[in-house]
């Protein structure tokens, strides 16, 4: 029997049936006991010498909450001895009945408890502290977390010592994760956090990866790739950060029916030691990108939630280049009009923003003009330099998908059966804000919102708080204009103006959809009377 390592996480979970996640200390079942009578069991798999679980829990009752326990080899692991939180329990939704979304990204581990934090308090931090004050209270239905839930390329000062203890970091990747161990370490520094933990152990989680949870500008050209490539180090860590992906966040993303058809997961399980066969798969999604699809849908109710990979999916060509592969962009509009009119609200979540400021989608789209050789070859050059430099790789660095995405998004809120909202959800650019779409004659139906909320806790430099509100100003504005006319720019599919924002510090958003309304609130961690709290800093209703 192994002790319990890391977990354990609620991922999926529907009216009568979830997934609890477990890693454990060796070879053992796995097995998940509700109050309730509603249980499961599972063998561990073993990959890198670590071993994991996936537990299927079935016989839930819908619309109920019911505490649960974790066993190893019918030993009780979890809760921990002396656990200061609540009970974990699984929560199965009422059918039609209110959902509650919570969402951010970017999260750097917070430091221990009696060390001082140089970026202010942790967000997820601080909503499982309201949450365990008052276990009845409100919480979230599901907790999306929409990318860097570690930093492979940007560690703390103790796992730098502890990597200085594995290798020398004179030698490259240096000061950043290397293999599969180290990815392992990251996970434990992030998921040990005792609120954290508990946290993930009683709220559903939906999970994507962005750059980081890999490396800073992953996939940001097809000459970055080249160069990546050409290093010594690039396919270990590529490799490896696939595989601790797969483990710890993709398999909880999906749904029971689509596990148990899944032919990587049969071969992980089915093999004393799976590490060769998810190596096998992850080297075969570095060599051909359209062979996996890390996107991945799930209903909840009358919400739909499309989690669209935009890192992993993307075509390099310059003269091709888009945010989705042909494959991919199909399987993402099949799912969005698949039963249309049998959901009330469309969640599109993207790492990435659609809507960005106007001065940076102006010159996204400006860098992306001279890239592919627009104003001839020597721009071209001084563009692949400006676009590593800048971070220039959103939506609007991708301005035939930019297009395409705002098509689809009109189709499917257009008609008798459109929904009564389209939400694009995102992170990453360490700020908040709302953007609403316009488009050139008829709108759609629905109302159609971009919703960006970054980070949970990581810094926000006041580089970026005076650039972002630059970004959104008027003067920006004509700025960005100038950029587009000189990358010879179409204009794109739609305007948009800025609805709030931007706001700045560790942060989440909640969206509450009831039948056909929708409420937006963002809350902000903040220090108050010794402890942290949650404030609200706008709530507004969206339809």
């Amino acid at each position: 029997m192994g002790d319990l390592r890391l977990g354990p996480l609620l991922r999926y979970a529907d009216g009568s049936a979830a997934t609890v996640w477990v890693e454990a200390g060796g070879p053992c079942a796995a097995e998940v006991r509700c109050a309730d009578g509603a249980g499961g069991t599972a063998r561990t798999f073993q990959v890198a010498g670590h071993h994991y679980a996936l537990v299927e829990v079935a016989g839930l009752t819908q619309g109920a909450a019911t505490p649960y326990e974790v066993f190893l080899d019918g030993t009780r692991v979890w809760p921990l001895p002396d656990s200061p939180f609540p009970p974990s329990v699984i929560r199965t939704p009422a059918e039609d009945g209110e959902v509650r979304v919570a969402f951010g990204s970017c999260r750097w581990a917070a430091p221990a408890a009696d060390e001082q934090d140089p970026v202010g308090p942790d967000a997820l931090d601080t909503l499982a502290a309201r949450i365990a004050a008052d276990p009845e209270g409100e919480r979230p239905d599901v907790l999306l977390l929409l990318g860097d839930q570690v930093y492979a390329d940007e560690v703390s000062d103790a796992t730098r010592r502890w990597l200085a203890g594995r290798r020398d970091l004179a030698e490259p990747p240096g000061a950043e994760v290397a293999d599969y161990e180290e990815y392992t370490h990251l996970y434990y520094e992030s998921w040990l956090d005792p609120e954290v933990r508990w946290l993930l152990s009683t709220v559903p989680s939906c999970m994507i990866f962005d750059d980081h949870d890999v490396i800073d500008d992953w996939n940001t050209s097809a000459a970055w790739l080249d160069d990546m490539r050409a290093t010594g180090w690039w396919r270990e860590r590529l490799l490896s950060g696939l595989m601790s992906y797969w483990v710890h966040q993709h398999l909880g993303n999906l749904p029971p029916a689509e596990l148990a058809a899944d032919p990587v997961y049969a071969a992980v399980r089915g093999s004393a030691d799976g590490t060769d066969a998810l190596r096998a798969f992850a080297a075969e999604a570095d060599a051909d990108a359209a062979s996996v699809r890390w996107s991945y849908r799930r209903d909840f109710g009358r919400v739909r939630l499309l989690m669209v990979d935009s890192r992993a999916a993307r075509v390099l060509d310059e003269q091709r280049r888009s945010m989705l592969d042909p494959a991919e962009a199909e399987w993402l509009r099949a799912q969005a009009l698949d039963g249309r009119g049998s959901y009330d609200h469309l969640l599109l979540g993207t790492s990435l923003p659609w809507l960005l400021p106007h001065l940076i989608h102006d010159v996204e789209g400006w860098n992306a003009a001279l890239c592919r050789g627009e104003r001839g070859a020597r721009w071209a050059r001084l563009g692949e330099k400006v676009r590593r430099a800048a971070d220039l790789e959103h939506w609007a660095a991708f301005p035939a998908s930019f297009d395409a995405l705002a098509a689809l998004i009109a189709e499917v809120g257009t008609g008798p059966e459109a929904p009564a909202t389209v939400c694009v959800l995102s992170g990453d650019v360490h700020h908040a804000y709302v953007a609403e779409p316009a488009w050139p004659g008829a709108a759609p139906d629905a109302h159609v919102v971009q919703l960006t909320c970054s980070p949970v806790h990581n810094s926000v430099p006041l580089s970026i708080r005076l650039g972002f509100r630059f970004g959104w100003s008027g003067p920006a504005r004509a700025l960005g204009r100038w950029f587009a006319r000189h990358g010879r720019l179409a204009r794109p599919a739609v305007r948009w103006r800025r609805d709030g924002g931007p706001w700045f510090g560790n942060q989440l958003m909640t969206l509450t959809l009831r039948g056909r309304s929708a409420r937006l609130r963002l809350e902000k961690a903040a220090r108050g009377d010794g402890t942290t709290v949650l404030r609200t800093v706008t709530e507004t209703k969206l339809s």
